[in-house]
């Protein structure tokens, strides 16, 4: 079995609709995919019912953004009930919050003589439902020729620490955590970065964690080790997956998980 548990589309910062997903996730001989996008499962119905007619199965999930310690921190969040209402009240403040985060960067970069605008962001957007990211603005940036790809523009601008870069205003980690819960969701944190594992770990435990992503694209292989000692000593689940949001990651499917990788994960979600 080929798993591949962290997927995005055109509902938030990924470059394919969600049906389009699910063609690309078949095409690349996958078996079972979650879309995560994040702060919305609005993709979700759209990516279950393409699935139908193809040999592949879609965990309902999402990506549940979360400051701490200075961080930007993201919860996943699996075989959550798309429709709860916790969920939809969370994906209207997240649109409003990211939207004013947006209009601040835009503003930073403006000041340093970059004369970018909202709408050339928009322009980057399939639907008046996405949830505004950074790529979208970093694509804003690439289009309009201010730097050459998008890795160049978190680098030199939006990434954290950058001259542009604003922290998002939403829930605290332990809060992403119980949002999950709360939608019947099973709670994962994801690419944790290994300076905060530690120090958060127990706190996220204690909220309700019950997972870590530990097998990533962009995850050096060499940090698993640690990721899978940590979620062994603490009882967790572990998951893995591309976190692909389009071509610029390469071809879907060329990563995956497999079930005896995950199989416990699986087990809890029923599958």
């Amino acid at each position: 079995m080929r798993i591949d548990l962290h997927l995005h589309s055109t509902a938030s910062d990924g470059e394919f609709t969600p049906e389009a997903v699910v063609e690309a996730a078949a095409a690349g001989r996958l078996d079972v995919i979650a879309l995560a996008d994040h702060d919305t499962t609005v993709g979700v119905p759209l990516a279950v019912e393409a699935a139908r007619d193809r040999r592949v199965h879609v965990i309902p999930a999402i990506e549940v953004t979360s400051s701490g310690r200075g961080a930007e921190l993201h919860m996943l969040g699996y075989f959550v009930d798309p429709g709860a209402e916790a969920l939809r009240r969370h994906h209207e403040s997240a649109r409003t919050g990211r939207a004013r985060r947006m209009e601040g960067m835009i503003a930073r970069l403006q000041e340093q003589g970059i004369p970018i605008t909202l709408e050339d962001v928009m322009a980057q957007v399939s639907s008046g439902r996405t949830v505004l990211s950074r790529p979208h603005l970093a694509r804003a940036l690439v289009a309009a020729g201010h730097v050459g790809s998008v890795t160049e523009a978190f680098n030199r601008y939006i990434g954290e620490g950058g001259p542009a870069f604003r922290p998002t205003e939403f829930l605290d980690p332990a809060g992403a955590v119980r949002l999950i819960l709360e939608s019947k969701g099973i709670p994962v944190w994801a690419h944790p970065p290994l300076d905060l594992l530690d120090k958060l770990l127990g706190e996220l435990v204690e909220a309700g964690l019950r997972g870590l992503e530990v097998y990533r694209l962009r995850t050096p292989a060499g940090q698993w080790p640690r990721l899978e000692a940590a979620a062994q000593r603490t009882g967790l689940l572990v998951t893995g997956g591309s976190d692909w949001h389009g071509p610029q990651h390469g071809r879907l499917g060329d990563f995956c998980v497999t079930r005896e990788q995950v199989a416990a994960f699986l087990d809890a979600g029923g599958l």
